[in-house]
């Protein structure tokens, strides 16, 4: 569910940048010279530096992290800076100031008269990066066993630094950042982990907050067995089916039961440059986690999800081939989480079935009760669905750190201020059931669902999504939404009768 893993496609939004990003090491610095990471962005001057902070706030011995920030000023000098846009594009693990093509793309019509101040958070990019001893690769395409293993040892490895990496010590950074530049409100715009990041600063430095945008939400206190998640896989399936008119739902809900199952019982090997192999909870994982991440960001190319319904269809026959070439399809992407603060941030903060207090044996024992309350998630058992997270489920059973408040436990209020909470209708990483119960955390949000858009909505090539945020940004509301209903059903393989 929420780091996302691949918030937006790379490639697509830096060929959608055009002109925007210039090169690098072109901006100004506070002092005489700017550090060789700091981006130039075409016609805008950019600020870049690091502040200092301390790793862990009770612990000086555990020494400082430096945290890096690029500040864009707004292109047109003869209007006033109407605010400062601080994106988050997800993970947790994901840098900032690599993707400033991105988030000038996204932001490229506000940058007329608002500043982008682009961060790094603590453990990622420019920000003391973690190297915790595990790849990207093996915790993305190792057994769930084997991501137990890497959770374990990236622990080990971290030591008491692993305190360090919280939502709410990044938040914390976030304020020190718009402190030494001199900024008194940030527009937040927060993107899938940064849903629940950006609410965690809004609530501990709320006088600093102008407005929000949280695109791919979900709330601190979500389901921890994920039932909305589930759902959505088989709500998901329906949706493209219904639209495209190139498969029946009920049936491919069906298949996709029947294939849960099997693979249950026999998984089966997938072969090619990323073997691996394909059991109830891998096929769970690359449905709902990387399946329906990017959908709708090209609708007429066909995707993994559009792929699905065919697969299942031919694996219920006999013929496995289909499903094989899904999940060639899903591993061929090139994650870009440091997946070192990953573990750190999820581990830490992300609510878990036991206490955090009990023992390895003890853990085990409260995960399984939680799991037996439950006989099934969506189309798939309750087991096979929870060992399909990487971020919940008992993946953290063998992280070991001190016990602190988690954001599900903060209690502190929301500023009342304009925020718009987007969903993808066809997103099982953070449904729409998910984006509500975000959206309701707060006096006066608007909630919309954008159909035919996966995880996240924000880069659909219409613009329709990125207008309605800048006009939001602007006025504090949304004259109309109409042209969400103008996005077209993304392209499905049809299923042979």
């Amino acid at each position: 569910m929420r780091g996302l893993r691949r918030t937006v496609s790379l490639a697509l939004a830096v060929a959608a940048a055009g002109g925007v990003l210039a090169g690098c090491g072109g901006g100004a610095d506070d002092s005489s010279s700017a550090p060789g990471w700091c981006p130039a962005v075409a016609a805008h001057e950019v600020r870049c530096g690091t502040v200092a902070r301390p790793l862990v706030a009770d612990r000086p011995d555990l020494g400082e992290v430096n945290v890096g920030y690029a500040w864009i000023r707004h292109g047109r000098g003869d209007m006033p800076n109407m605010g400062t846009i601080v994106p988050n594009p997800g993970g947790p693990g994901v840098p900032m100031i690599a993707h400033a093509a991105e988030a000038a793309t996204l932001t490229e019509t506000m940058l007329a008269d608002h500043d982008l101040l682009l961060i790094d958070p603590r453990g990622t990019g420019v920000s003391g990066p973690i190297d915790c001893d595990v790849t990207e690769r093996e915790f993305q395409l190792g057994s769930h066993d084997q991501q137990q293993q890497a959770v374990a040892r990236c622990g080990e490895h971290l030591g008491p630094r692993a305190a360090g990496y919280t939502t709410a010590a990044t938040a914390d950074d976030f304020d020190a950042v718009r402190a030494k530049l001199g900024i008194d409100k940030l527009v937040l715009y927060g993107i899938s982990y940064g849903t629940y990041l950006m609410p965690v600063y809004a609530q501990r430095h709320p006088e600093h907050v102008q407005s929000i945008v949280l695109s791919g939400a979900y709330p601190p206190d979500y389901d921890k067995l994920q039932r909305p998640n589930a759902e959505a896989v088989s709500l998901t399936l329906r949706r493209i089916c219904e639209r495209s008119r190139a498969c029946d739902p009920a049936t491919a809900v069906a298949d996709l039961r029947a294939t849960a199952q099997r693979l249950r019982d026999t998984p089966i090997a997938v072969d090619g440059p990323n073997p691996l192999l394909l059991d109830e909870a891998k096929l769970a994982n690359f449905i709902f986690e990387e399946g329906t991440s990017n959908v709708g960001m090209d609708p007429a190319a066909l995707t993994p999800l559009g792929m699905l319904p065919a697969a299942l269809h031919a694996a219920v026959a006999g013929d496995d081939g289909p499903l094989r070439e899904f999940a060639t399809h899903i591993v061929a992407g090139s994650p870009y989480e440091k997946i070192g603060a990953f573990i750190a941030v999820t581990c830490n903060d992300y609510p878990q079935f036991w206490s955090p207090e009990a023992g390895v044996p003890q853990r085990e024992q409260q995960y399984r009760h939680a799991l037996a309350q439950v006989p099934e998630l969506g189309a798939f058992s309750t087991e096979g669905f929870a060992a399909a997270q990487r971020d919940q489920g008992d993946v953290c059973l063998r992280w070991t750190t001190a016990s602190h408040p988690r954001p599900d436990q903060m209690r502190e209020p929301l500023p009342n201020v304009p925020v718009l909470v987007l969903s993808g209708d066809l997103d099982a990483v953070t449904p729409d059931a998910n984006g509500k119960l975000a959206a309701a955390r707060f006096q006066h949000a608007i909630f919309l669902s954008v159909p035919n858009t996966g995880h996240v909505p924000d880069l659909e090539p219409s613009g329709c999504v990125v207008g309605l945020v800048n006009e939001f940004l602007r006025t504090g509301a949304l004259a109309s939404t109409s042209c969400v209903q103008q996005i077209p059903p993304i392209a499905v393989t049809p299923v042979s009768k």
